[in-house]
């Protein structure tokens, strides 16, 4: 049963649930809903602005917990198709009848999880499954060439119907940011139209195509994957990851020193700047490279940057305090008071995550750094009293998709190591494994990046010849890049085409070496996306997977790239850590088959601090 719940510029939500998607054994209990919803209306209408106390009928077994009150004047009923609508609805209304049809495992349909799901989490509502239309329109835009398309509600209604693209202002709002006053928002949704109505149109487009598109069911499996990860984002996000803040503001006080105003420089950065002055023997503004470069200049040492492996490489006095400067400025930049005082709240740090923010698939957040918590500060990453965290990280996993992407048995059999790196050496170097592990980790990085200078040529050149499937792979990749082409994810995500000023430069009117070049940085961009969007496949995969099978109260709380952590009640520590591995092992069987050879060891730690998994 799909049930489509959708939100307009005003915040108020509407529901929807087709007359084709109810089941005999749905029927009663949504006339039950469309009573009890009909009857809680007048209800809320005698008792005056809305409320109701003791919401029994719809909360149904506690569900929704303290609710109670039944904002609105929404009331399900059915329309002229037969389908159950409401419009108008508040989020503890929407609340309310989640917490009643949960238990029938629908499908809810939303326009946006990242823009609509906060306020139903709000209200307590956890729901199992969703179909999220922005991200899957996404997805198939991406399929069929057109990345730059908006993916919005109104932007996909409106190719359906072969209407004009829509001026849109909606936008979807870090925690922090303040509403502008008379800041006129639209959907861009025809005058009139119910969004929940919209939705149904494209939902069923939606599914039109991925019938087209995806006979193998794989985009299909990305789909409801990649929705299930957008709820687990706004899940994270509400219930935050556990971070102490005296021990954040502790450290920060030990390496700055006390707290200063806005705009000026902490003790330990003042002294720092002031013997960097001294080792230039003239005021230099640590914060500026142009001011850096030119000093070294004036010194007499000509440098091409003030990026710190190029300071590291001279010998001048100043270049000590200029490196501590440059990590306790970074320090305090990115996660001094300020990020303190914005992004924990009840010690929990709740950053936005943005589900398949990067091109390849990888996340992004919106704001807080959250996917670059620096080593110094995992200390305050901790549980609470009488819980644990959970903490996993995928073991070089993209040289292991490659190997299951490409079918080479003998990358397969070397994936079988926990540390697939010294397996590798030990297959390049036999008998010199641990000396070659650097070499063997370069060889492999060459493959799927695209390195072929100096010592990365000869490596590739060997792990061509011990590995010929995988590096094909890789190459094939890279080529069809080269030729403007585009490349595809084990389950369908697509790389975005060239630029009209690519096609230029590579198409026969430009400089012959400046044609090649731009030719040779797609193709390496394309081989890459090949095995970094089919990762991201993968860990989508495994998040829907693990989030299903997270036994309560336990959740995920972190999520970056291949690394999950999870704060759990410190007796489901050990069922969490067999949840994970069953989660990998299913996750592989549904990614590559259930005949995949290649081993995906994700090895987990149950620790109180974020620092003890490291």
């Amino acid at each position: 049963m799909h049930v489509i719940v959708a939100r307009d510029s005003a915040g108020r939500f509407s529901l929807r649930i087709p007359d084709g998607e109810l089941t005999a054994e749905d029927g009663p209990v949504l006339d039950d809903e469309v009573r009890s919803v009909g009857a809680l209306s007048r209800d809320c209408a005698l008792a005056g602005d809305g409320a109701l106390a003791g919401n029994a009928a719809l909360a149904g077994d506690g569900a929704v917990s303290g609710s109670g009150v039944l904002v609105g004047s929404g009331l399900l009923r059915r329309d002229g198709t037969g389908a159950v609508v409401a419009t108008a609805l508040s989020a503890e209304a929407v609340a309310a009848v989640a917490a009643r049809l949960e238990p029938r495992r629908p499908r809810w349909v939303l326009p946006s999880v990242e823009r609509d799901y906060p306020a139903l989490v709000g209200c307590g509502v956890r729901l199992r499954r969703c179909h999220d239309l922005a991200l899957v329109e996404g997805l198939l835009l991406a399929f069929a060439g057109a990345h730059d398309r908006s993916r919005s509600l109104a932007a996909a209604y409106a190719r359906v119907r072969g209407l004009a693209p829509p001026v849109e202002t909606e936008h979807v709002a870090a925690p922090d940011e303040q509403p502008a006053l008379f800041d006129p928002q639209s959907s861009g949704l025809p005058p009139g139209l119910d969004p929940a109505d919209a939705a149904e149109v494209v939902l069923a487009d939606q599914r039109v195509r991925l019938d087209r598109l995806d006979p193998s069911g794989r985009l299909r499996l990305l789909v409801a994957a990649e929705s299930a990860s957008a709820l687990a984002a706004v899940e994270m996000s509400a219930d935050g990851l556990p971070w102490r803040s005296d021990r954040h503001e502790a450290l920060l006080t030990e390496l700055l020193g006390p707290r200063v105003p806005a705009g000026s420089r902490p003790p330990a950065l003042a002294a720092l700047a002031q013997r960097i002055d001294e080792a230039f023997g003239r005021p230099v503004n640590p914060d500026h490279p142009e001011s850096i470069v030119r000093a070294f200049g004036r010194a007499g040492l000509a440098v091409p940057s003030a990026r710190a492996h190029v300071l590291r490489r001279i010998d001048h006095p100043a270049v000590a305090p200029l490196l501590e400067y440059k990590e306790l400025a970074r320090l305090h930049a990115a996660h001094g008071w300020a990020w303190l005082d914005q992004w924990v709240r009840g010690d929990r740090f709740r950053p936005v995550y943005v589900v398949g923010g990067v091109v390849s698939g990888r996340w992004a957040s919106r704001g807080g750094a959250a996917l670059q918590i620096p080593r110094v500060l995992r200390g305050c990453v901790t549980a609470d009293e009488g819980w644990k965290l959970v903490v996993a990280d995928a073991a070089q996993l993209e040289p292991r998709i490659l190997a299951a992407l490409s079918g080479d048995r003998r990358l397969a059999e070397v994936s079988r190591s926990e540390d697939l790196y010294t397996s590798l050496a030990a297959e390049l170097h036999p008998g010199a494994a641990a000396e070659h592990r650097p070499n063997a980790k370069i060889a492999m990085l060459s493959a799927m990046y695209g390195g072929t200078a100096g010592e990365a040529a000869a490596t590739l050149a060997l792990l061509r010849r011990r590995f010929p499937a995988a590096v094909s792979y890789v190459e094939n990749a890279a080529a069809e890049g080269e030729r403007g082409g585009t490349v595809r994810s084990r389950l369908g995500r697509t790389s975005p085409p060239p630029s009209e000023a690519w096609r230029e430069l590579t198409g026969g009117d430009g400089a012959e070496d400046t044609a090649r070049r731009a030719s040779r940085d797609w193709g390496r961009f394309t081989r890459n996306f090949a095995v970094q969007a089919s990762a991201a496949d993968w860990t989508a995969v495994l998040l829907a997977t693990l989030r299903r099978r997270l036994p309560e109260p336990a959740g995920l709380v972190f999520f970056v790239h291949d690394e999950v952590l999870v704060h759990t009640p410190a007796e489901l520590a050990d069922t969490v850590v067999t949840c994970l591995s069953e989660a990998v092992d299913e996750t592989t069987r549904l990614v590559f088959g259930p005949a995949c050879p290649v081993r995906f060891p994700m090895p987990a730690a149950v620790v109180d601090s974020y620092a003890d998994a490291k």
